[in-house]
């Protein structure tokens, strides 16, 4: 009976692991306008895609800056297209927020830059709060809701909490949204939720929000 338990709560583990981080690319590849495909022994991003273009659009539709291996499935277009806006998942419009406006969705793992009329003016991808953080015994999900940009650093910007006893994590271009929440760049957007709470995007569109987006008025962050 015990070895039976045993094993009943291995399988549930696995069960658990497999679905907490199983990546993006892999959910969406069955599904037009994209194909799978599995990354082969030795392959990467930069010879799979040698094109920057092709390579960042890519990148972008599977929701990871990270390290590609062997096996991973990921999504690949259909067509030769290669403009970042027509691979959107965000509205391309929505009612008018009155000022500018970035919209998150924690369920499609991508964020979208509106205008204060409603257009969308760019779109990447984001990790949220993976749910529960070991090293911290507790939940840690990202907050959901709209909230204003409460203050803003550079490429500098470190976390003051993580890692835990130590601080520094690089937290670069970051948006504070709340005292202990921002949205940031960082180098591992790994194509599912994997944070402490707050919203990772890639380094180089969290410089274009922080630096262009956010510049010179209010801004609205909006979680769901």
């Amino acid at each position: 009976m015990i070895t039976i338990i045993k094993t009943f709560i291995f399988a549930i583990l696995i069960s658990l692991s497999t679905a907490v981080f199983a990546n993006y690319g892999s959910e969406i590849c069955n599904s037009s306008p994209f194909k799978c495909y599995q990354v082969k022994h030795g392959e990467s991003w930069q010879s799979l895609f040698p094109d920057e273009k092709k390579r960042d659009l890519v990148m972008r539709i599977n929701r990871m800056n990270t390290r590609i291996y062997s096996g991973l499935v990921i999504a690949i277009p259909t067509s030769n297209d290669t403009n970042v806006m027509d691979y959107s998942p965000m509205p391309k419009q929505i009612s008018a927020p009155g000022g500018k406006l970035i919209l998150v969705s924690l369920e499609k793992l991508a964020f979208g830059a509106y205008n204060s009329n409603g257009t969308l003016a760019y779109w990447g991808p984001v990790s949220g709060g993976k749910g529960y953080c070991s090293d911290l015994g507790s939940t840690c999900k990202t907050p959901r809701g709209k909230f204003s940009i409460q203050s803003k650093e550079g490429a500098g910007c470190i976390s003051t909490m993580f890692p835990i006893g130590k601080g520094g994590a690089p937290m670069p271009y970051c948006m504070y949204f709340t005292y202990l929440y921002a949205l940031h760049g960082y180098h591992e957007v790994p194509g599912y939720n994997a944070s402490h709470g707050c919203v990772r995007v890639f380094i180089s569109d969290a410089r274009w929000l922080n630096r262009e987006f956010t510049a010179g008025g209010h801004t609205t962050i909006e979680i769901e």
